[in-house]
């Protein structure tokens, strides 16, 4: 049994820390308690105080203004990639930090970054190529002052106010990289393309009407054949947990025909933590001749079978080296 879902809908930062950290300071002194029920989160976003789409929306628009303010050039994927590895941070108290990088400190943390996140989910990172491939590269002094007036002004304008929360509710109550790709893109090419994303407020009564409390339950799977940048997901992923169930218990399969919007899916996936079935591919659905998720999950097993290879050829070389270390070791000794 399955939900077919065949649409693609359309202060400071001293003061935030203070913030988070009396806030973090008062959770700490309270007893564990059960997870929240819908009533207790609706509370939650009216505390937190600002829109969350609103204020996704502010952080795209400031960052697009920084990319090409600073010269960055006609590239979607650096900023596009900058903001998505910043948003697999879960510390917001990290920000200080990120400030006071210089420009050439900066490739090597974003290297970092999406080494670790290919570690934890090899098959998303690879979808996500597009996003980090630039990386790899060697970026002129002009691009890396940019990327990090990008940094700075996505830390400025709230970004991990959305992202860098322990909940995955809590992350998941907006799309950043949906308006920044968007934004990023110019009109002619969204035209051609045909890329409009769905407003979340659309989606959101989608999923209410997809996932309600007589049609669902843990094993069905959520298929999206053109999903831009997730935001369907989003709503369906929210409006389970509304219900106090786990994405992780449920199968997600969606794809696009753009390799950016695909790339962008896979991060959110990460970020919105939909759970280890997610299988996410850059495909046409008009053209699939009906293999093209068979295809996808052969393609996925694949890399993480990857990923499994090299940790173990790196833990064995480990071993290797502490053995002949521990037999060096035992040599001086003897001809001492």
């Amino acid at each position: 049994m399955s939900i077919l879902v065949q649409f693609d809908l359309f202060g400071e930062v001293e003061q935030k820390l203070e913030k988070r950290a009396e806030r973090r300071a008062e959770g700490a002194a309270q007893q564990p308690k059960p997870r929240p029920g819908p009533a207790s989160r609706r509370r939650l976003r009216v505390f937190v105080g600002n829109d969350p789409h609103r204020l996704a929306g502010e952080v795209a628009e400031n960052v697009i203004a920084a990319w090409f303010s600073h010269c960055g050039g006609n590239r979607m994927d650096i900023p596009l990639g900058t903001v998505a590895a910043l948003s697999f941070l879960r510390e917001p108290l990290i920000s200080d930090w990120l400030l006071t990088l210089e420009p050439a400190q900066l490739l090597p943390l974003l290297r970092e970054i999406w080494g670790v996140q290919w570690m934890a989910r090899p098959d998303l990172i690879e979808v996500a190529r597009p996003l980090h491939d630039w990386v790899e590269e060697d970026p002129d002094e002009y691009q890396l002052r940019a990327v990090q007036a990008v940094i700075h002004t996505a830390i400025y304008n709230g970004l991990f106010d959305l992202t860098a929360q322990d909940d995955p509710y809590e992350r998941s109550e907006a799309d950043v990289l949906s308006p920044l790709l968007t934004g990023l893109r110019h009109k002619a090419d969204k035209k051609w393309r045909g890329e409009y994303h769905t407003p979340p407020c659309v989606s959101d009564v989608m999923a209410r009407v997809l996932v309600d409390s007589n049609r669902r339950e843990p094993g069905m799977s959520v298929r999206e054949p053109a999903i831009g940048s997730g935001g369907m997901f989003r709503s369906v992923a929210q409006q389970l947990r509304e219900l106090n169930l786990d994405p992780h218990d449920f199968s997600w399969f969606g794809n696009d025909i753009d390799p950016l919007a695909t790339a962008c899916a896979a991060v959110n996936a990460i970020v919105w933590d939909l759970g280890p079935k997610v299988a996410i591919w850059c495909g046409d659905s008009l053209a699939d001749d009906g293999t093209a998720v068979d295809k996808a999950l052969t393609e996925r097993a694949a890399v993480i079978q990857h990923r499994n290879t090299v940790v173990e050829q790196a833990l064995f070389e480990q071993k290797t080296r502490r053995l002949l270390h521990t037999l060096d070791q035992l040599l001086d000794g003897a001809a001492a």
